[in-house]
């Protein structure tokens, strides 16, 4: 039986949090080019203001996620990232509703997300697609990208 995870609201300062955070941001590195690697510093999530959900399995992190704000009514996910010794046991899913959640708390009608083309970024694209998120133009800063897919969900 696959133990729960529990999701809340995370802080910059956990160790443990920072760590899986530079495995995502070296593994998007290692995995794009860097003209269409969008991932960001852990330190530039933090200067940027984004609300930073984590997911752990009793006392280990197993994944991250953040929001950020590009205006009033509409977010973007960040950094959303599962530790590769705990996939397919719902943790991506479980922050995902959170920071949907959190979108709506703040008064968030839409959320949208860039993501890869890459294979091994399918499963990402089919829980955002699970979840109602379907394929956009570029938004914010974002330009057209042949190894980007863009998201958005109104909420």
């Amino acid at each position: 039986m696959t133990q729960a995870v529990s999701v809340s609201q995370a802080t910059f300062d956990d160790a443990d949090v920072q760590a899986l955070l530079m495995r995502h941001f070296d593994l998007m590195r290692a995995s794009s080019p860097k003209e269409s690697c969008h991932v960001m510093r852990p330190d530039a999530l933090l200067y940027r203001g984004v609300l930073l959900y984590v997911a752990r399995d009793s006392s280990d992190v197993v994944g991250v996620g953040a929001l950020a704000q590009l205006d009033a009514q509409h977010g973007e996910l960040k950094s959303m990232h599962t530790a590769a010794e705990a996939r397919g046991r719902g943790v991506g899913r479980a922050i995902l509703a959170a920071l949907l959640l959190a979108a709506r708390d703040q008064g968030m009608t839409r959320v949208s997300l860039e993501t890869g083309v890459a294979d091994m970024f399918a499963p990402a694209r089919a829980l955002y697609a699970a979840h109602g998120f379907e394929e956009c133009p570029p938004f914010g800063a974002y330009i057209p990208d042949p190894l980007s897919v863009f998201m958005t969900c109104a909420l």
